[in-house]
C-alpha cells in the first residue's frame, strides 16, 4: 500500500505544470489582454495621444469626457443603438439556442429517412462564405420592406448551422436513448420528450451556445452596416459614424469601443462559469 501511495504521489507531482507551461500561458494571456489595454490607454487620452512619441503607458483621465462625447454625439444615436443591439442580440441568442437544440435533438435521437444527408447538408453550409449571400439577402429584405429595420438583422440569424452541429454532437453523447424511450413509454409525445428530457440535459451546451451567439451578434458589423441606416443602427454601426471625413479622433472612437465592450465583460463575469461548465462537461462526455 505504501509503495502504491508513493507512486501515486509521484504521478501527481509529474502532472503539475512546470515553468514553461506557466510562461507560455502568461504570454498568451498578455497577448490576449494587450488590445483591451491599448483601447483603454487611447480611449482615456486625447486626440493626440496615439501620435505622441512620448506617450505614457499609464491610462489618462479623459475617458469620461470622451465617453460623454460619444453619448451626446447627434449622429451616433447612442442610446437607440445600444437598445437595438440588446434587442437583436437577445432575440437572436434565444432563437438560436431553441431552434438549434430542437434540431440537434431531432438529429441525435430521432429516426427518420435522410437524417444523415440532411445533417451533412447543414454542416456543408458552414463552408459557404457569408459574403456570397449578401446581395440576394439584401434584395429579399428590400422586397419585404424590411431594409433599414432591425428585423432584417434578426430574421436571417434565427438559427445557425454551427448551433445545430454543436447541439447534435452534445445531445448524442449527453442524453441516453433509454431515457428518451422511458419518456415515450410514460406517454410523453415527441415535443414533450424534447422539452422535459432533451432540453434540460443540454443546458450546459445551450448556455455556452447562447453566450457565444450573444457576443457574435453584439459585435457583428458587416450585415447590419449594409442593411441598416444611420437613423436606426446597432452599436458597431453607430460607432463607425464617429470617424470623420478628414480627421479621426481615435480617443473618442476607442472610448466608444470601451462603452460597447463593457456589457460583454459584465455578461462574461456573470455567465463565465456556465461557459466553463459546458466546455468541461463536453470534454468529459466526449
Amino acid at each position: 500500500m505504501t509503495a502504491v501511495r508513493t507512486r501515486r504521489a509521484r504521478a501527481r507531482i509529474n502532472l503539475r505544470p512546470g515553468f514553461l507551461v506557466y510562461g507560455f500561458l502568461s504570454a498568451v494571456l498578455l497577448g490576449a489582454a494587450f488590445p483591451l489595454y491599448w483601447t483603454i490607454l487611447i480611449g482615456s487620452g486625447n486626440a493626440y495621444t496615439i501620435n505622441d512619441p512620448n506617450m505614457s503607458w499609464i491610462p489618462g483621465g479623459n475617458f469620461l469626457v470622451n465617453a460623454a462625447t460619444v453619448i451626446n454625439n447627434d449622429s451616433v444615436h447612442f442610446w437607440k443603438a445600444i437598445g437595438n443591439s440588446i434587442i437583436v442580440s437577445t432575440v437572436v441568442s434565444a432563437s438560436v439556442v431553441f431552434f438549434s437544440t430542437l434540431a440537434g435533438y431531432s438529429f441525435a435521437k430521432l429516426r427518420f429517412k435522410g437524417k444523415q444527408w440532411m445533417l451533412v447538408f447543414v454542416i456543408a453550409t458552414m463552408a459557404v462564405p457569408t459574403q456570397l449571400g449578401v446581395v440576394p439577402l439584401f434584395i429579399v429584405m428590400a422586397q419585404l420592406g424590411w431594409a433599414g429595420s432591425i428585423g432584417a438583422v434578426i430574421v436571417p440569424a434565427l438559427v445557425t448551422a454551427f448551433g445545430v452541429f454543436w447541439m447534435t454532437q452534445y445531445i448524442s453523447q449527453a442524453l441516453p436513448d433509454e431515457l428518451v424511450e422511458a419518456g415515450r413509454v410514460d406517454g410523453a409525445n415527441m415535443f414533450q420528450t424534447f422539452w422535459y428530457i432533451g432540453l434540460p440535459s443540454a443546458r450546459p451546451a445551450a448556455a455556452m451556445l447562447a453566450l457565444f451567439t450573444f457576443i457574435a451578434t453584439w459585435t457583428n458589423f458587416f450585415w447590419p452596416f449594409i442593411v441598416l441606416d444611420r437613423q436606426n443602427p446597432t452599436l458597431p454601426v453607430a460607432l463607425q459614424l464617429l470617424q470623420g471625413s478628414y480627421f479621426v479622433d481615435y480617443s473618442v472612437v476607442l472610448a466608444g469601443v470601451l462603452l460597447a465592450t463593457l456589457p460583454l465583460i459584465v455578461l462574461f463575469v456573470f455567465t463565465g462559469k456556465h461557459l466553463v461548465a459546458g466546455i468541461m462537461q463536453g470534454a468529459v462526455k466526449g
